[in-house]
């Protein structure tokens, strides 16, 4: 049963994680703009990117399950 399933298993771990990392980063980002004093304007925009990488990985898999699917992948 293991070796049936190894494939969903590697997937699930891989987006477990990026989501692992992308909280770190994030948590990271936040210290240093603590630290750093940085205005609101540049801490938001700061954010924004963040946000928008996060924004497309999710994007890549919805787009990647949508594609198999479909038969397109």
């Amino acid at each position: 049963m293991f070796a049936e399933h190894i494939e969903l298993i590697e997937a699930i771990g891989m987006n477990i994680g990026f989501i692992i990392l992308f909280f770190l980063i994030g948590m990271a980002i936040h210290d240093v703009l603590n630290k750093g004093q940085v205005p609101r304007f540049g801490r938001l925009i700061v954010w924004m990117v963040l946000f928008l990488g996060c924004a497309g990985f999710i994007a890549k898999g919805v787009i990647q399950i949508f594609w198999e699917g479909q038969g397109l992948g």
